[in-house]
């Protein structure tokens, strides 16, 4: 893919992850990060997000934004639209927003031109977010591109962990589907939109099946050899529930992501949470 630097706004579980595989690429990768002690390998430069400036980005070519907005917006283009726009030669930026502006469909299946209806605040300041970010690529030809990410899993954040801490439940909530993909996936994806870009797109990023919080649970202790936690009703289940937590389950909708095969060409690693479950596994805990 050439001699490219790519600079993260965020420096989180999917920056991690896209990294390394673009540093193998000959890469240059920058990020802004709460702790130069939080990257696990060498290669990345760290730098305070309120100290950027004309030089720290005069070599970028692929902006990468997961900062979370707040309720002043977004932090990056309140602080920095000037600074990314004037960039001479910058060829993509990546905004990573969430399913979550969908808002509920009780289970029906939601693509990237379903209606937009956030049921949470985290979710309606992100569309915000997205609506400010395709603002600028539609009035000053920024090169934009929207990922509403599924549930994101993989090395060190997975439902394995959980069961092995003696932390799972199993939660009984007829109809209700989640959808979610793996980090490696999400990588893939935003490397293959670098490589076919299309501005002002929007993908949704997720496998081919949502599934039920308690069969996740029920799989992950399959494989590991470990009896499974009985099932728990939702109702006493939300009861300790955080309030963040409970409004993930407020929302039930599957996903669909047919667009990322059709426009990006891409084949995903694991389709499903099996696939995904079963390689963590293999790979992590043995």
């Amino acid at each position: 893919m050439g001699h490219y630097h790519l600079f993260c706004f965020g420096y989180g579980y999917s920056a991690k992850c896209l990294a390394p595989h673009l540093i193998e690429r000959g890469w240059v990768v920058s990020a802004t990060s709460r702790s130069i002690t939080e990257y696990p390998f060498d290669g990345v430069a760290v730098v305070d997000f309120d100290k950027i400036n004309k030089d720290t980005l005069k070599h970028v070519t692929h902006i990468l934004v997961s900062v979370p907005p707040n309720s002043h917006g977004d932090p990056v283009l309140l602080k920095h639209t000037r600074l990314i726009n004037d960039l001479p030669n910058l060829h993509w930026v990546g905004y990573l927003s969430t399913t979550g502006v969908y808002g509920n469909t009780d289970g029906a299946l939601v693509n990237e031109c379903s209606p937009l209806n956030p049921t949470n605040e985290r979710s309606k300041l992100r569309l915000l977010a997205e609506k400010s970010w395709l603002g600028l690529s539609n009035s000053y030809g920024l090169p934009v591109h929207l990922f509403r990410l599924a549930g994101i899993y993989g090395s060190g954040r997975n439902t394995l962990k959980r069961v092995i801490a003696g932390r799972a439940q199993r939660i009984e909530l007829p109809g209700q589907k989640f959808s979610r993909v793996h980090v490696e996936d999400m990588a893939r994806v935003l490397i293959a939109s670098m490589t076919n870009r299309e501005p002002g797109e929007v993908y949704n990023v997720c496998d081919d099946e949502p599934a039920s919080q308690s069969d996740v649970v029920e799989y992950s202790c399959k494989i590991l050899g470990i009896k499974p936690p009985a099932l728990i009703s939702f109702e006493e289940a939300k009861k300790k529930m955080s309030p963040m937590t409970l409004s993930f389950w407020k929302d039930n909708r599957r996903v669909d992501n047919t667009k990322i095969k059709n426009n990006l060409g891409v084949s995903l690693l694991y389709p499903t949470y099996r696939a995904g479950l079963t390689a963590i596994l293999e790979n992590e805990i043995g």
